[in-house]
Protein backbone atom coordinates (compact mmCIF):
# COMPACT_ATOMS: atom_id res chain seq x y z
CA UNK A 1 0.00 0.00 0.00
CA UNK A 2 1.58 3.31 -1.06
CA UNK A 3 1.69 6.52 0.98
CA UNK A 4 -1.03 8.21 -1.11
CA UNK A 5 -3.47 5.37 -0.50
CA UNK A 6 -2.76 5.43 3.24
CA UNK A 7 -3.19 9.20 3.32
CA UNK A 8 -6.48 9.00 1.44
CA UNK A 9 -7.86 6.20 3.63
CA UNK A 10 -7.11 8.21 6.77
CA UNK A 11 -7.58 11.83 5.74
CA UNK A 12 -9.62 11.74 2.53
CA UNK A 13 -12.94 12.23 4.34
CA UNK A 14 -12.09 13.78 7.72
CA UNK A 15 -15.41 15.48 8.52
CA UNK A 16 -17.56 12.58 7.33
CA UNK A 17 -15.46 9.99 9.14
CA UNK A 18 -15.38 11.85 12.46
CA UNK A 19 -19.11 12.59 12.53
CA UNK A 20 -19.98 9.05 11.45
CA UNK A 21 -17.59 7.66 14.06
CA UNK A 22 -19.40 9.59 16.81
CA UNK A 23 -22.76 8.14 15.73
CA UNK A 24 -21.30 4.65 15.63
CA UNK A 25 -19.74 5.05 19.09
CA UNK A 26 -23.11 5.99 20.61
CA UNK A 27 -24.81 3.06 18.90
CA UNK A 28 -22.01 0.68 19.95
CA UNK A 29 -22.48 1.20 23.68
CA UNK A 30 -25.85 -0.54 24.24
CA UNK A 31 -24.86 -3.26 21.76
CA UNK A 32 -21.58 -3.97 23.56
CA UNK A 33 -23.36 -4.08 26.92
CA UNK A 34 -26.05 -6.41 25.58
CA UNK A 35 -23.49 -8.77 24.04
CA UNK A 36 -21.54 -8.84 27.32
CA UNK A 37 -24.70 -9.91 29.13
CA UNK A 38 -25.25 -12.64 26.52
CA UNK A 39 -21.73 -13.98 27.12
CA UNK A 40 -22.23 -13.78 30.88
CA UNK A 41 -19.50 -11.23 31.63
CA UNK A 42 -19.38 -7.71 33.07
CA UNK A 43 -20.58 -4.96 30.64
CA UNK A 44 -17.13 -3.35 30.69
CA UNK A 45 -15.64 -6.49 29.05
CA UNK A 46 -17.71 -5.86 25.93
CA UNK A 47 -16.96 -2.13 26.00
CA UNK A 48 -13.21 -2.71 26.38
CA UNK A 49 -13.39 -5.17 23.48
CA UNK A 50 -15.26 -2.72 21.27
CA UNK A 51 -12.72 0.03 22.01
CA UNK A 52 -9.67 -2.19 21.42
CA UNK A 53 -11.03 -3.89 18.29
CA UNK A 54 -12.35 -0.70 16.65
CA UNK A 55 -9.11 1.22 17.19
CA UNK A 56 -6.84 -1.68 16.19
CA UNK A 57 -8.79 -2.63 13.07
CA UNK A 58 -8.59 1.00 11.90
CA UNK A 59 -4.85 0.46 11.44
CA UNK A 60 -4.61 -3.18 10.33
CA UNK A 61 -7.97 -4.02 8.70
CA UNK A 62 -8.46 -4.63 4.99
CA UNK A 63 -11.79 -2.80 4.62
CA UNK A 64 -11.74 0.96 5.39
CA UNK A 65 -15.08 2.21 6.66
CA UNK A 66 -16.10 -1.12 8.20
CA UNK A 67 -16.76 -1.23 11.94
CA UNK A 68 -15.61 -4.13 14.11
CA UNK A 69 -16.33 -4.62 17.79
CA UNK A 70 -17.85 -7.10 20.26
CA UNK A 71 -20.70 -8.91 18.50
CA UNK A 72 -23.64 -11.16 19.29
CA UNK A 73 -22.48 -13.82 16.83
CA UNK A 74 -19.25 -14.37 18.76
CA UNK A 75 -20.80 -13.76 22.20
CA UNK A 76 -23.20 -16.67 21.75
CA UNK A 77 -20.23 -19.03 21.33
CA UNK A 78 -18.66 -17.93 24.64
CA UNK A 79 -21.54 -18.68 27.00
CA UNK A 80 -20.53 -22.23 27.95
CA UNK A 81 -16.82 -21.38 28.28
CA UNK A 82 -17.54 -18.47 30.65
CA UNK A 83 -20.04 -20.44 32.77
CA UNK A 84 -17.77 -23.50 33.06
CA UNK A 85 -14.31 -21.94 33.36
CA UNK A 86 -14.67 -18.19 33.97
CA UNK A 87 -13.44 -14.91 32.49
CA UNK A 88 -9.70 -15.68 32.44
CA UNK A 89 -10.22 -18.65 30.11
CA UNK A 90 -12.36 -16.41 27.86
CA UNK A 91 -9.49 -13.91 27.58
CA UNK A 92 -7.10 -16.73 26.68
CA UNK A 93 -9.58 -18.07 24.11
CA UNK A 94 -9.85 -14.57 22.64
CA UNK A 95 -6.08 -14.38 22.16
CA UNK A 96 -6.00 -17.84 20.59
CA UNK A 97 -8.90 -16.83 18.32
CA UNK A 98 -6.78 -13.97 17.05
CA UNK A 99 -3.80 -16.25 16.40
CA UNK A 100 -5.99 -18.67 14.42
CA UNK A 101 -7.45 -15.82 12.36
CA UNK A 102 -3.98 -14.52 11.50
CA UNK A 103 -3.02 -18.03 10.33
CA UNK A 104 -6.22 -18.21 8.26
CA UNK A 105 -5.39 -14.85 6.74
CA UNK A 106 -1.96 -16.08 5.64
CA UNK A 107 -3.65 -19.21 4.23
CA UNK A 108 -5.77 -16.81 2.11
CA UNK A 109 -9.17 -18.01 3.30
CA UNK A 110 -10.60 -14.79 1.82
CA UNK A 111 -10.63 -16.57 -1.52
CA UNK A 112 -13.52 -18.68 -0.23
CA UNK A 113 -15.82 -15.65 -0.60
CA UNK A 114 -16.19 -16.43 -4.30
CA UNK A 115 -18.12 -19.56 -3.32
CA UNK A 116 -20.86 -17.56 -1.59
CA UNK A 117 -23.76 -17.14 -4.07
CA UNK A 118 -25.73 -13.90 -4.29
CA UNK A 119 -28.87 -15.63 -3.00
CA UNK A 120 -26.98 -16.56 0.19
CA UNK A 121 -25.75 -12.97 0.56
CA UNK A 122 -29.30 -11.66 0.25
CA UNK A 123 -30.50 -14.23 2.78
CA UNK A 124 -27.67 -13.23 5.13
CA UNK A 125 -28.49 -9.51 5.07
CA UNK A 126 -32.25 -10.09 5.32
CA UNK A 127 -31.85 -12.41 8.30
CA UNK A 128 -29.54 -9.92 9.97
CA UNK A 129 -32.00 -7.09 9.34
CA UNK A 130 -34.77 -9.13 10.98
CA UNK A 131 -32.52 -10.03 13.94
CA UNK A 132 -31.54 -6.39 14.44
CA UNK A 133 -35.22 -5.35 14.32
CA UNK A 134 -36.47 -8.02 16.71
CA UNK A 135 -33.60 -7.39 19.14
CA UNK A 136 -34.93 -3.84 19.64
CA UNK A 137 -38.41 -5.01 20.60
CA UNK A 138 -37.24 -6.07 24.06
CA UNK A 139 -36.56 -2.40 24.85
CA UNK A 140 -40.31 -1.71 24.64
CA UNK A 141 -41.13 -4.15 27.47
CA UNK A 142 -42.73 -2.29 30.37
CA UNK A 143 -42.42 1.08 28.61
CA UNK A 144 -45.23 3.60 28.22
CA UNK A 145 -46.20 5.94 25.37
CA UNK A 146 -43.15 8.31 25.70
CA UNK A 147 -40.91 5.46 24.49
CA UNK A 148 -42.99 4.97 21.35
CA UNK A 149 -43.18 8.73 20.77
CA UNK A 150 -39.41 9.13 21.07
CA UNK A 151 -38.68 6.25 18.71
CA UNK A 152 -41.10 7.77 16.18
CA UNK A 153 -39.48 11.19 16.68
CA UNK A 154 -36.00 9.76 16.19
CA UNK A 155 -37.06 8.01 12.98
CA UNK A 156 -38.71 11.22 11.73
CA UNK A 157 -35.48 13.18 12.24
CA UNK A 158 -33.37 10.41 10.69
CA UNK A 159 -35.40 10.30 7.48
CA UNK A 160 -36.64 13.89 7.11
CA UNK A 161 -33.53 15.92 8.08
CA UNK A 162 -31.40 14.72 5.10
CA UNK A 163 -33.93 16.37 2.76
CA UNK A 164 -32.87 19.75 4.13
CA UNK A 165 -29.20 19.23 5.07
CA UNK A 166 -26.60 16.50 5.10
CA UNK A 167 -23.94 18.56 6.87
CA UNK A 168 -24.36 16.47 10.04
CA UNK A 169 -25.50 12.82 10.13
CA UNK A 170 -29.21 12.72 10.92
CA UNK A 171 -28.84 9.80 13.40
CA UNK A 172 -26.49 11.97 15.51
CA UNK A 173 -29.01 14.82 15.55
CA UNK A 174 -31.76 12.36 16.44
CA UNK A 175 -29.77 11.07 19.45
CA UNK A 176 -28.95 14.61 20.66
CA UNK A 177 -32.52 15.92 20.25
CA UNK A 178 -34.13 12.91 21.93
CA UNK A 179 -31.64 13.11 24.82
CA UNK A 180 -32.45 16.82 25.37
CA UNK A 181 -36.19 16.09 25.27
CA UNK A 182 -35.82 13.19 27.70
CA UNK A 183 -33.83 15.33 30.17
CA UNK A 184 -36.03 18.43 29.89
CA UNK A 185 -39.29 16.52 30.28
CA UNK A 186 -37.86 14.29 33.01
CA UNK A 187 -39.16 11.34 31.06
CA UNK A 188 -39.06 7.94 32.70
CA UNK A 189 -37.91 6.09 29.56
CA UNK A 190 -35.05 3.61 29.99
CA UNK A 191 -31.58 5.08 29.41
CA UNK A 192 -28.11 3.76 28.56
CA UNK A 193 -27.30 3.95 32.27
CA UNK A 194 -30.03 1.41 32.96
CA UNK A 195 -28.34 -1.14 30.70
CA UNK A 196 -25.48 -1.82 33.10
CA UNK A 197 -22.87 -0.28 35.41
CA UNK A 198 -20.29 1.72 33.42
CA UNK A 199 -17.09 2.19 35.43
CA UNK A 200 -14.80 5.11 34.52
CA UNK A 201 -11.65 3.02 34.08
CA UNK A 202 -9.33 2.55 31.14
CA UNK A 203 -8.47 -1.01 30.07
CA UNK A 204 -5.03 -2.20 31.25
CA UNK A 205 -2.65 -4.76 29.75
CA UNK A 206 -2.73 -8.11 31.50
CA UNK A 207 -1.89 -11.75 30.90
CA UNK A 208 -4.77 -14.21 31.41
CA UNK A 209 -4.46 -15.78 34.87
CA UNK A 210 -4.54 -19.41 33.73
CA UNK A 211 -2.11 -22.34 33.68
CA UNK A 212 -0.24 -22.35 30.37
CA UNK A 213 -0.36 -26.06 29.61
CA UNK A 214 -1.83 -28.59 27.18
CA UNK A 215 -4.95 -29.06 29.28
CA UNK A 216 -5.80 -25.37 28.98
CA UNK A 217 -5.24 -25.52 25.23
CA UNK A 218 -7.60 -28.49 24.97
CA UNK A 219 -10.26 -26.49 26.82
CA UNK A 220 -10.06 -23.25 24.84
CA UNK A 221 -9.13 -24.49 21.36
CA UNK A 222 -12.64 -25.70 20.29
CA UNK A 223 -14.15 -22.37 21.39
CA UNK A 224 -11.39 -20.34 19.73
CA UNK A 225 -11.73 -22.22 16.45
CA UNK A 226 -15.52 -21.73 16.40
CA UNK A 227 -15.24 -18.03 17.21
CA UNK A 228 -12.47 -17.56 14.62
CA UNK A 229 -14.53 -19.14 11.84
CA UNK A 230 -17.80 -17.40 12.74
CA UNK A 231 -15.99 -14.08 13.15
CA UNK A 232 -14.34 -14.32 9.75
CA UNK A 233 -17.55 -15.42 8.01
CA UNK A 234 -19.42 -12.42 9.39
CA UNK A 235 -16.48 -10.09 8.69
CA UNK A 236 -16.08 -11.24 5.08
CA UNK A 237 -19.80 -10.96 4.35
CA UNK A 238 -19.97 -7.54 6.00
CA UNK A 239 -16.93 -6.43 3.99
CA UNK A 240 -18.66 -7.57 0.81
CA UNK A 241 -21.77 -5.57 1.72
CA UNK A 242 -19.70 -2.43 2.43
CA UNK A 243 -17.86 -3.04 -0.86
CA UNK A 244 -21.22 -2.97 -2.66
CA UNK A 245 -22.53 0.06 -0.73
CA UNK A 246 -19.41 2.13 -1.44
CA UNK A 247 -18.62 0.67 -4.89
CA UNK A 248 -15.07 -0.12 -3.78
CA UNK A 249 -13.02 -3.27 -3.18
CA UNK A 250 -11.27 -4.63 -0.10
CA UNK A 251 -8.62 -7.20 0.74
CA UNK A 252 -10.36 -10.05 2.60
CA UNK A 253 -7.09 -11.79 3.56
CA UNK A 254 -5.71 -8.58 5.07
CA UNK A 255 -9.02 -8.22 6.89
CA UNK A 256 -8.67 -11.75 8.30
CA UNK A 257 -5.21 -10.94 9.65
CA UNK A 258 -6.46 -7.60 10.96
CA UNK A 259 -9.35 -9.25 12.80
CA UNK A 260 -6.84 -11.61 14.36
CA UNK A 261 -4.54 -8.82 15.54
CA UNK A 262 -7.53 -6.89 16.92
CA UNK A 263 -8.75 -9.90 18.91
CA UNK A 264 -5.28 -10.52 20.35
CA UNK A 265 -5.14 -6.88 21.52
CA UNK A 266 -8.66 -7.20 22.95
CA UNK A 267 -7.74 -10.34 24.89
CA UNK A 268 -4.63 -8.78 26.42
CA UNK A 269 -6.61 -5.68 27.50
CA UNK A 270 -9.46 -7.55 29.17
CA UNK A 271 -11.90 -7.69 26.26
CA UNK A 272 -13.84 -10.49 24.58
CA UNK A 273 -13.49 -11.58 20.95
CA UNK A 274 -15.41 -9.74 18.26
CA UNK A 275 -15.66 -9.24 14.51
CA UNK A 276 -17.15 -6.91 11.92
CA UNK A 277 -20.63 -5.60 12.69
CA UNK A 278 -22.95 -5.19 9.75
CA UNK A 279 -25.36 -2.96 11.67
CA UNK A 280 -22.71 -0.51 12.83
CA UNK A 281 -21.00 -0.65 9.43
CA UNK A 282 -24.27 0.33 7.74
CA UNK A 283 -24.71 3.18 10.25
CA UNK A 284 -21.16 4.31 9.48
CA UNK A 285 -21.59 4.28 5.70
CA UNK A 286 -25.04 5.92 5.80
CA UNK A 287 -23.67 8.60 8.14
CA UNK A 288 -20.89 9.44 5.68
CA UNK A 289 -18.05 7.28 7.02
CA UNK A 290 -15.71 5.89 4.38
CA UNK A 291 -12.17 5.75 5.74
CA UNK A 292 -10.13 4.24 8.56
CA UNK A 293 -10.61 7.39 10.63
CA UNK A 294 -14.28 6.51 11.20
CA UNK A 295 -13.48 3.22 12.98
CA UNK A 296 -10.68 4.91 14.96
CA UNK A 297 -13.03 7.74 15.96
CA UNK A 298 -15.73 5.28 16.99
CA UNK A 299 -13.34 3.47 19.34
CA UNK A 300 -11.84 6.63 20.85
CA UNK A 301 -15.20 8.38 21.31
CA UNK A 302 -16.63 5.20 22.86
CA UNK A 303 -13.95 5.24 25.54
CA UNK A 304 -14.15 9.03 25.98
CA UNK A 305 -17.89 8.77 26.55
CA UNK A 306 -17.33 6.16 29.25
CA UNK A 307 -14.35 7.82 30.96
CA UNK A 308 -14.93 11.56 30.50
CA UNK A 309 -18.59 12.09 29.59
CA UNK A 310 -20.06 9.27 31.64
CA UNK A 311 -22.67 11.51 33.31
CA UNK A 312 -24.05 12.56 29.89
CA UNK A 313 -23.77 9.12 28.31
CA UNK A 314 -25.97 7.44 30.91
CA UNK A 315 -28.77 9.95 30.17
CA UNK A 316 -29.13 8.99 26.49
CA UNK A 317 -32.59 7.41 26.14
CA UNK A 318 -32.66 3.93 24.65
CA UNK A 319 -35.53 5.16 22.46
CA UNK A 320 -33.07 7.25 20.41
CA UNK A 321 -30.72 4.31 19.88
CA UNK A 322 -33.63 1.99 19.09
CA UNK A 323 -34.67 4.46 16.39
CA UNK A 324 -31.15 4.34 14.92
CA UNK A 325 -31.15 0.55 14.94
CA UNK A 326 -34.57 0.49 13.26
CA UNK A 327 -33.00 2.65 10.53
CA UNK A 328 -30.20 0.10 10.23
CA UNK A 329 -32.70 -2.75 9.96
CA UNK A 330 -34.73 -0.98 7.27
CA UNK A 331 -31.60 -0.01 5.34
CA UNK A 332 -30.05 -3.46 5.59
CA UNK A 333 -33.04 -5.46 4.33
CA UNK A 334 -32.97 -6.14 0.58
CA UNK A 335 -36.49 -4.96 -0.28
CA UNK A 336 -35.96 -5.60 -4.00
CA UNK A 337 -35.99 -9.35 -3.36
CA UNK A 338 -39.69 -9.16 -2.44
CA UNK A 339 -40.60 -8.11 -5.98
CA UNK A 340 -38.20 -10.40 -7.82
CA UNK A 341 -39.58 -13.79 -6.77
CA UNK A 342 -41.13 -14.30 -10.21
CA UNK A 343 -37.94 -13.22 -12.01
CA UNK A 344 -35.16 -15.21 -10.35
CA UNK A 345 -34.90 -19.02 -10.51
CA UNK A 346 -36.99 -20.87 -7.91
CA UNK A 347 -33.84 -22.49 -6.52
CA UNK A 348 -32.34 -19.06 -5.74
CA UNK A 349 -35.48 -18.09 -3.85
CA UNK A 350 -35.40 -21.37 -1.91
CA UNK A 351 -31.73 -20.82 -0.98
CA UNK A 352 -32.42 -17.26 0.18
CA UNK A 353 -35.42 -18.27 2.31
CA UNK A 354 -33.56 -21.30 3.74
CA UNK A 355 -30.66 -19.05 4.75
CA UNK A 356 -33.00 -16.59 6.47
CA UNK A 357 -34.93 -19.32 8.32
CA UNK A 358 -31.74 -21.09 9.47
CA UNK A 359 -30.23 -17.87 10.82
CA UNK A 360 -33.44 -16.93 12.62
CA UNK A 361 -33.78 -20.40 14.15
CA UNK A 362 -30.14 -20.76 15.26
CA UNK A 363 -29.25 -17.08 15.76
CA UNK A 364 -25.98 -18.10 14.12
CA UNK A 365 -25.11 -16.32 10.88
CA UNK A 366 -22.33 -18.77 10.02
CA UNK A 367 -24.65 -21.79 10.18
CA UNK A 368 -27.19 -19.99 7.99
CA UNK A 369 -24.55 -19.13 5.40
CA UNK A 370 -23.22 -22.70 5.45
CA UNK A 371 -26.72 -24.14 4.89
CA UNK A 372 -27.27 -21.69 2.04
CA UNK A 373 -23.97 -22.60 0.36
CA UNK A 374 -24.61 -26.35 0.69
CA UNK A 375 -28.12 -25.98 -0.69
CA UNK A 376 -26.79 -23.89 -3.60
CA UNK A 377 -24.17 -26.56 -4.30
CA UNK A 378 -26.82 -29.28 -4.36
CA UNK A 379 -29.05 -27.29 -6.72
CA UNK A 380 -26.07 -26.47 -8.95
CA UNK A 381 -25.02 -30.12 -9.08
CA UNK A 382 -28.58 -31.10 -9.99
CA UNK A 383 -28.70 -28.49 -12.77
CA UNK A 384 -25.49 -29.56 -14.46
CA UNK A 385 -25.98 -33.28 -13.90
CA UNK A 386 -28.27 -33.62 -16.91
CA UNK A 387 -26.43 -35.54 -19.61
CA UNK A 388 -27.88 -35.79 -23.11
CA UNK A 389 -27.07 -38.84 -25.26
CA UNK A 390 -28.04 -39.06 -28.92
CA UNK A 391 -27.46 -41.97 -31.28
CA UNK A 392 -26.31 -41.54 -34.88
CA UNK A 393 -26.16 -43.94 -37.76
CA UNK A 394 -22.70 -44.96 -38.88
CA UNK A 395 -21.51 -46.28 -42.22
CA UNK A 396 -22.09 -49.98 -42.22
CA UNK A 397 -24.68 -52.02 -40.36
CA UNK A 398 -22.32 -53.23 -37.64
CA UNK A 399 -21.46 -49.83 -36.19
CA UNK A 400 -23.27 -47.16 -34.19
CA UNK A 401 -22.27 -43.75 -32.78
CA UNK A 402 -23.39 -42.30 -29.44
CA UNK A 403 -22.78 -38.60 -28.88
CA UNK A 404 -22.61 -37.49 -25.22
CA UNK A 405 -23.28 -33.87 -24.19
CA UNK A 406 -22.87 -32.61 -20.63
CA UNK A 407 -20.77 -32.88 -17.51
CA UNK A 408 -19.84 -36.33 -16.23
CA UNK A 409 -19.28 -36.41 -12.46
CA UNK A 410 -20.64 -38.18 -9.40
CA UNK A 411 -24.15 -36.71 -9.72
CA UNK A 412 -24.66 -37.52 -13.40
CA UNK A 413 -23.06 -40.96 -13.86
CA UNK A 414 -26.09 -43.04 -12.86
CA UNK A 415 -28.28 -41.55 -15.59
CA UNK A 416 -25.35 -41.80 -18.01
CA UNK A 417 -24.84 -45.55 -17.45
CA UNK A 418 -28.59 -46.22 -17.66
CA UNK A 419 -28.94 -44.42 -21.01
CA UNK A 420 -27.52 -47.18 -23.21
CA UNK A 421 -29.04 -50.33 -24.70
CA UNK A 422 -26.22 -52.80 -24.11
CA UNK A 423 -27.61 -55.60 -26.29
CA UNK A 424 -27.34 -53.69 -29.56
CA UNK A 425 -27.20 -55.66 -32.79
CA UNK A 426 -23.83 -54.16 -33.73
CA UNK A 427 -20.18 -55.14 -33.46
CA UNK A 428 -18.69 -51.72 -32.72
CA UNK A 429 -19.70 -48.44 -31.04
CA UNK A 430 -18.07 -45.03 -31.16
CA UNK A 431 -18.63 -43.10 -27.91
CA UNK A 432 -18.21 -39.46 -28.95
CA UNK A 433 -17.31 -37.30 -25.94
CA UNK A 434 -16.47 -34.12 -27.86
CA UNK A 435 -19.23 -32.21 -26.06
CA UNK A 436 -18.62 -33.79 -22.65
CA UNK A 437 -16.14 -33.36 -19.81
CA UNK A 438 -15.00 -35.93 -17.25
CA UNK A 439 -14.52 -34.37 -13.83
CA UNK A 440 -13.80 -37.10 -11.30
CA UNK A 441 -13.17 -40.73 -10.49
CA UNK A 442 -16.92 -41.44 -10.68
CA UNK A 443 -16.97 -40.25 -14.31
CA UNK A 444 -14.07 -42.52 -15.31
CA UNK A 445 -15.69 -45.37 -13.41
CA UNK A 446 -18.90 -44.84 -15.40
CA UNK A 447 -16.97 -44.94 -18.69
CA UNK A 448 -15.36 -48.20 -17.55
CA UNK A 449 -18.75 -49.64 -16.64
CA UNK A 450 -20.29 -48.77 -20.03
CA UNK A 451 -17.35 -50.19 -21.98
CA UNK A 452 -17.32 -53.38 -19.87
CA UNK A 453 -21.09 -53.90 -20.26
CA UNK A 454 -20.80 -53.60 -24.04
CA UNK A 455 -17.74 -55.90 -23.99
CA UNK A 456 -19.73 -58.55 -22.15
CA UNK A 457 -22.13 -58.52 -25.11
CA UNK A 458 -19.35 -58.78 -27.68
CA UNK A 459 -19.39 -55.11 -28.66
CA UNK A 460 -16.21 -53.06 -28.96
CA UNK A 461 -16.30 -49.42 -27.79
CA UNK A 462 -14.06 -46.67 -29.15
CA UNK A 463 -13.71 -43.47 -27.11
CA UNK A 464 -13.40 -40.45 -29.40
CA UNK A 465 -13.34 -36.69 -28.88
CA UNK A 466 -11.96 -36.68 -25.32
CA UNK A 467 -10.51 -33.29 -24.39
CA UNK A 468 -7.01 -33.14 -22.94
CA UNK A 469 -7.98 -33.05 -19.23
CA UNK A 470 -10.57 -35.81 -19.58
CA UNK A 471 -8.14 -37.97 -21.54
CA UNK A 472 -5.45 -37.48 -18.91
CA UNK A 473 -7.91 -38.60 -16.21
CA UNK A 474 -8.88 -41.70 -18.22
CA UNK A 475 -5.27 -42.64 -18.89
CA UNK A 476 -4.46 -42.34 -15.21
CA UNK A 477 -7.29 -44.24 -13.48
CA UNK A 478 -9.40 -46.15 -16.05
CA UNK A 479 -9.46 -49.96 -16.06
CA UNK A 480 -10.61 -50.78 -19.59
CA UNK A 481 -7.49 -49.37 -21.24
CA UNK A 482 -4.98 -51.32 -19.14
CA UNK A 483 -3.48 -54.56 -20.54
CA UNK A 484 -5.98 -57.33 -19.83
CA UNK A 485 -8.21 -54.84 -17.99
CA UNK A 486 -11.44 -55.79 -19.76
CA UNK A 487 -10.91 -59.52 -19.29
CA UNK A 488 -10.16 -59.06 -15.60
CA UNK A 489 -13.25 -56.87 -15.18
CA UNK A 490 -15.59 -59.49 -16.63
CA UNK A 491 -13.86 -62.33 -14.81
CA UNK A 492 -12.23 -64.08 -17.77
Amino acid sequence: MNINTIKYQWFGNIKGDILAGIVVALALIPEAIAFSLIAGVDPMIGLYASFCIAVTIAFVGGRPGMISAATGATALLMVTLVSDYGLQYLLAATILTGILQIIMGFLKVGRLMKFVPRSVMIGFVNALAILIFTAQLTHFTGESWPMYAMVAGALAIIYILPRFTKAVPSPLIAIIVMTIIAVMTNSDVRTVGDMGNLSQQLPVFLLPDIPFNLETLQIIFPYSLSIAIVGLVESFLTAQIVDDMTDTTSNKNTEARGQGIANIVSGFFGGMAGCAMIGQSVINVKSGGRGRLSAFTAGVVLMLMIIVFNEYLVQIPMAALVGVMFMVSIGTFDWACLTSFNKVPVTDTVVMIATVITVLMTHNLAIGVLVGILLSAIFFAAKISKVEITSLSAKGKNKKIYRVSGQLFFASVTDFVDSFEYKEDVKEIDLDLSDAHLWDDSAVGAIDKVIIKFYQNGIKVNLIGLNMESNRLVEKIAVHNKPGGLDKAVGH
